[in-house]
């Protein structure tokens, strides 16, 4: 287990709430799925679990902070 820095959360379009978090020993960037949405249908999408920063490319529900990518 290491430690993390919170950098933002997001809604996507199906419901599901991610969060995007900072490793602090390597800084790498992990998107975790915090709550999966009612109605979403993606198998990929399970909540505690982290998805790849392409499948957390997904529109935005609602107007919100955007995630800015930068290659490492």
């Amino acid at each position: 287990m290491s430690l993390v820095r919170l950098l933002g959360f997001r809604t996507l379009t199906c419901g599901c709430v991610i969060g995007r978090y900072r490793e602090l020993a390597t800084s790498r960037e992990l998107t975790y799925v915090e709550e999966k949405g009612q109605g979403c249908d993606h198998y990929g999408h399970r909540r505690n679990h982290t998805i790849a920063a392409d499948r957390a490319a997904v529109p935005v529900a609602a107007p919100a902070a955007t995630f800015a990518i930068k290659a490492s």
